[in-house]
C-alpha cells in the first residue's frame, strides 16, 4: 500500500498513471488481438467475435460499478488510516464480484444464444457467435473478480504488480491465440474457439498470479475470510458510488449505438470510418484517462485524511494535466487527422469519413479533458451523480438535436460531428460549474477552519 497523503502530488500522479495507463492499453489489446488473428479466417468468423465483442464491452459497464466504488471506498479509508475496514470492504466486495461472477457463466450460457440470433446476420455469423463465445465467457466472468482486487489495491495507492501480471497475461494471449486458432503440432485447429480459448487460458492465468502475489504480500490489502459475505451498509456505499460510474458507461454505448445507427443511411463506409476513428481516439485518449483514474486515489485519501489543500491541488494539478495533453493531440487530430488511418485500411472512402469524423471530434478534446478531470474529483468525494447528470444532458441533447434535423430531413454527416462538438461543450460547462460548487462546499469551507492543521510547507505538495 501507499500513503497518498505525504509527498509530492505531481509525482504520485504520474508514478499511478503510468502503470494504470498501460494495464488500459492491455485490457483494449486483449480483444483487438483476437480480432487481428480471427481476421485471417474469414468474413463470418470476424463478424461473430465482433457481434460477440458488443457483450464484452456490456459487461465492461457493470464491471464500472465495482471499478469506482472499490477504489473510491477503499482509498477513503486508507486516508482515515482505517485498514481494517479497507480490509473489510475489500473482502465484502469479492463476495458480490463472486456472484456476478457465477451470473456470468449462468446467464451466458443459458441466455446468449438468443441475443446472438438476434443481432447475427446469418447462419455462419451466428455460429460463430456461439463458437467464439462459450470458450470466451470464463475470461469474461472473471473481470469481476479481478477488477475488484485490482480496484482495491489501487484505492490503497499499489498499482504496479497489477499492470505487470496484465502484461505476462497479454503475452500468454497473444502466443496462443494463433497456435490454438490455426492449429501448431499437437494442437488442432479450433478456428474462432481459439480465440476464446486462449483469452479465457491467460484470464486464468492472470488470476493465478494475482492470487500468488497476495499471498506472498503481507504489506497489501488482507482478506477477512469471515467478512467475504453479503454485507448491506458496504453494498449500498458500492452502488451509491458505483451505479453512476456504470450507468455513464452505459449511456456512452447508447450515444455510440445512436451514432450508428444514424450512419446507417450514409452507406457502409462512414460506419467503417467512425468505427476506426473511434478506436484512434480511444486509444489517443489512455494517457489522459489514466491520469483520470489516478486522481480519485489520491484526492480520495487525502479528503478522508482532512487535507483540503492537498485535495485542491490534486485537482488542479490533474485539470492542467488531462487539458494540456488533450490540446497537444488535438492539433494532429484536427490539422492532419489522415495520417493516423493509412496503416489501417487502403479504402479512401474509409479513410475519408474517418478523416472527416477526427477532424471534427478533434475540437471535443479539449472540454473533454476537463470533463475526464471533474469527473475523477467528484469520484474522490464518493459523489458521482454530478458525472452521470452531465452524460445524461450530453446524450439526452444529443439525441434531441439529431431528430430535430432527421425531421427537417437536413441532417448530413458534418452536422452529425458538429452536434456531437456542441454537446460534449455543454456537459463540459456544466459538470465544471457543479465541481466549482462542490469545491466550494467541500473544500475551500474546510481549507479556511483547518488552515494550522496544513502542511506548513505548501510546496512541498506540487
Amino acid at each position: 500500500m501507499q500513503d497518498l497523503t505525504k509527498g509530492p502530488i505531481a509525482k504520485h500522479i504520474v508514478t499511478m498513471a503510468l502503470p494504470i495507463a498501460i494495464g488500459m492499453l492491455i485490457q483494449t489489446l486483449y480483444f483487438i488481438i483476437d480480432l487481428y488473428f480471427v481476421g485471417h479466417i474469414g468474413g463470418a468468423a470476424l463478424a461473430g467475435v465482433s457481434t460477440a465483442g458488443n457483450l464484452f464491452f456490456f459487461v465492461m459497464a457493470l464491471t464500472q460499478v465495482f471499478n469506482v466504488g472499490c477504489a473510491t471506498l477503499v482509498a477513503h479509508a486508507i486516508g482515515r488510516k482505517d485498514k481494517p475496514l479497507a480490509n473489510k470492504i475489500y473482502s465484502h466486495a469479492l463476495f458480490y464480484a463472486l456472484l456476478m461472477t457465477l451470473l456470468s457463466v449462468v446467464l451466458g450460457y443459458g441466455f446468449s444464444d438468443n441475443y446472438f440470433a438476434a443481432t447475427a446476420a446469418d447462419q455462419a455469423t451466428f455460429q460463430a457467435c456461439i463458437d467464439y463465445f462459450y470458450w470466451f465467457l470464463p475470461a469474461l466472468a472473471l473481470q469481476f473478480v479481478l477488477t475488484v482486487i485490482a480496484a482495491s489495491m489501487r484505492g490503497a495507492g499499489l498499482v504496479k504488480p497489477f499492470m505487470a501480471i496484465q502484461m505476462f497475461a497479454l503475452v500468454i494471449n497473444a502466443l496462443l491465440s494463433p497456435v490454438l486458432i490455426t492449429g501448431v503440432g499437437l494442437f488442432t485447429a479450433m478456428g474462432v474457439s481459439g480465440a476464446g480459448l486462449a483469452s479465457s487460458i491467460s484470464a486464468f492465468i492472470a488470476l493465478l498470479l494475482t492470487i500468488k502475489y497476495l499471498r506472498s504480500n503481507t504489506q497489501t490489502l488482507q482478506l477477512d475470510l469471515r467478512a467475504i459475505s453479503h454485507h448491506g451498509p458496504t453494498l449500498t456505499q458500492l452502488l451509491k458510488v458505483g451505479i453512476p460510474a456504470g450507468s455513464e458507461f452505459m449511456l456512452t454505448f447508447f450515444y455510440m449505438a445512436v451514432i450508428y445507427w444514424a450512419l446507417a443511411d450514409f452507406g457502409a463506409a462512414e460506419q467503417a470510418g467512425f468505427g476506426l476513428g473511434s478506436r484512434i481516439m480511444q486509444s489517443l485518449f489512455l494517457p489522459v484517462m489514466a491520469i483520470a483514474f489516478a486522481a480519485p486515489a489520491i484526492a480520495g485519501q487525502n479528503y478522508a485524511a482532512g487535507k483540503p489543500k492537498r485535495v485542491y491541488v490534486t485537482y488542479k494539478v490533474s485539470t492542467l494535466c488531462t487539458v494540456s495533453l488533450m490540446a497537444i493531440i488535438s492539433i494532429p487530430c484536427i490539422l492532419m487527422p489522415q495520417i493516423f488511418f493509412s496503416p489501417f485500411t487502403d479504402d479512401a472512402e474509409v479513410i475519408r469519413a474517418a478523416t472527416t469524423f477526427l477532424s471534427f471530434i478533434g475540437l471535443n478534446f479539449v472540454p473533454a479533458g476537463l470533463v475526464f478531470s471533474a469527473s475523477a474529483m467528484f469520484q474522490a468525494f464518493g459523489n458521482t451523480w454530478p458525472s452521470l447528470l452531465g452524460t445524461t444532458v450530453r446524450v439526452g441533447s444529443f439525441c434531441l438535436l439529431l431528430a430535430y434535423y432527421l425531421s427537417q430531413q437536413a441532417l448530413s454527416i458534418t452536422t452529425i460531428w458538429t452536434i456531437s462538438v456542441v454537446t460534449v461543450c455543454i456537459q463540459a460547462v456544466l459538470v465544471f460549474a457543479m465541481l466549482q460548487l462542490t469545491l466550494k462546499g467541500r473544500i475551500f469551507s474546510k481549507a479556511l477552519k483547518h488552515k494550522p492543521t496544513e502542511d506548513a510547507a505548501p510546496q512541498a505538495a506540487i
